[in-house]
C-alpha cells in the first residue's frame, strides 16, 4: 500500500518578521542602520564637544557669570578676563573680509559661468579651487612680507587723507591691524565663494537662459535678471560656508592683525579675535581659571558660530519661500 507523499510546511515568522528578514538579506536595514550611525555620530560628537566646553570652564562661568561676554580687561595677572574684544574682534574682521570677498566672489562666478569661454573658465577655476587649498599660514606670511608693508605704506596713508573724517580711519598707523587681518580673510574665503556659486550657477536649467533670450533680453540680462535670481539661495550658501571659514580662521590672522585685545572704532587699529588668542596663549596658560576662561573662548566661539550659521539658515528659508511665493 503506497503512502501518501508527505509535504513539511516551513512555519514562517509573523510578518513584521518576516519583512525585516526580507529587507536585511536585500541588504536595506543593513544600510540604513550604517547610515543612521553615520548621522547619529554627527550629533554625538557635536553634544561631546559642547558637554566638554561646558564643563571645563566651570570656573570662569562661575566667577564672571554673563559678565564674561560684556567684559572688556583680559588681564591673567590680576585674573580678570572679558571676552568683548575677542568677540569684536572676530566678527569685524569676519564682517570686513565678506565685505570685500563677496562682491568679488560672486562677480568672478558670474564671470566664469556665464560669461568666459569654457577653455578660459575651466583652467581659471582649478587655479581658484589650489587656492582653496592653500594653508593658512602661507596666507599668513604673505600678508607679512607683501599685505602689510603695502597697507603701512601706501593704502592706509592714502585712506587716512581721504577718509579720515570718519572714524574707521583715524589713529596711528602701525600696518597690523584689523584692516590688514580682513583683507587676508577676504583673500582666504574668495576661492570658496567663487567656486560654490560657479557649480550653482552652472546648474541653472539651460531652458532658463534660453527663455530669457527668446524674449529679447540681451546675454548680461539674461545672466543678471534670470540666472543670478534662480541661484541665489545656492550663492547664499556659498557666502556663509565662507563665512564659517572666516570665523574660525586661526594662524593667517594671528599673524597680521596685531593681537592687542582692545576695542577700537579704526580700522588701523590692531585688534585680537577668539581663535588667535587661543592659539597664541592655551599653551602658556598658568592656574586653572586662566586655563579655563581661554576654554570657554571656545565654547563662545562655537556659539558664535552656531548663531550666526542659524541666522544664515532663517535667511535662505526666507529667501526661498519668498522666491516661491512671487513664483
Amino acid at each position: 500500500m503506497a503512502s501518501a507523499p508527505t509535504t513539511v510546511d516551513h512555519v514562517r515568522p509573523p510578518g513584521r518578521t518576516w519583512e525585516f528578514i526580507k529587507r536585511l538579506r536585500r541588504g536595506d536595514e543593513v544600510a540604513h542602520l550604517i547610515t543612521l550611525l553615520a548621522a547619529a555620530s554627527i550629533i554625538v560628537v557635536t553634544v561631546m564637544l559642547v558637554y566638554q566646553l561646558y564643563t571645563n570652564s566651570t570656573l570662569p562661568r562661575h566667577k564672571f557669570g554673563f559678565s564674561f561676554f560684556l567684559g572688556k580687561t583680559w588681564d591673567p595677572v590680576s585674573g580678570e578676563f572679558g571676552a568683548l574684544p575677542f568677540i569684536f574682534g572676530t566678527v569685524v574682521s569676519s564682517a570686513l573680509a565678506l565685505l570685500v570677498a563677496v562682491p568679488l566672489g560672486v562677480g568672478a562666478a558670474i564671470f566664469l559661468s556665464e560669461l568666459a569661454p569654457p577653455r578660459i573658465s575651466n583652467v581659471t577655476t582649478f587655479v581658484i579651487e589650489l587656492l582653496a587649498a592653500v594653508p593658512s599660514v602661507i596666507y599668513g606670511l604673505l600678508g607679512i612680507f607683501i599685505l602689510v608693508p603695502v597697507l603701512r605704506k601706501g593704502v592706509m596713508p592714502f585712506l587716512k587723507t581721504t577718509l579720515g573724517f570718519l572714524p574707521f580711519f583715524q589713529g596711528p598707523i602701525y600696518g597690523v591691524s584689523m584692516l590688514a587681518g580682513g583683507l587676508v580673510l577676504a583673500v582666504m574665503i574668495v576661492p570658496f565663494i567663487i567656486s560654490v556659486s560657479r557649480e550653482v550657477l552652472m546648474a541653472v536649467p539651460v531652458e532658463q537662459r534660453e527663455a530669457a533670450l527668446a524674449m529679447g533680453a540681451t546675454k548680461w540680462e539674461s545672466t543678471w535678471q534670470v540666472v543670478v535670481p534662480f541661484a541665489r539661495v545656492g550663492i547664499m550658501a556659498s557666502v556663509f560656508l565662507a563665512l564659517a571659514r572666516a570665523l574660525g580662521e586661526t594662524m593667517a590672522v594671528t599673524m597680521v592683525i596685531g593681537n592687542d585685545p582692545r576695542i577700537s572704532a579704526s580700522l588701523f587699529a590692531p585688534g585680537y579675535t577668539i581663535a588667535a588668542v587661543i592659539a597664541n596663549e592655551f599653551t602658556e596658560a598658568t592656574g586653572d581659571l586662566y586655563l579655563e576662561a581661554l576654554i570657554e573662548l571656545g565654547l563662545v566661539l562655537f556659539l558664535l558660530t552656531i548663531l550666526i550659521n542659524g541666522l544664515a539658515r532663517l535667511v535662505i528659508i526666507a529667501t526661498t519661500q519668498k522666491g516661491a511665493a512671487q513664483g
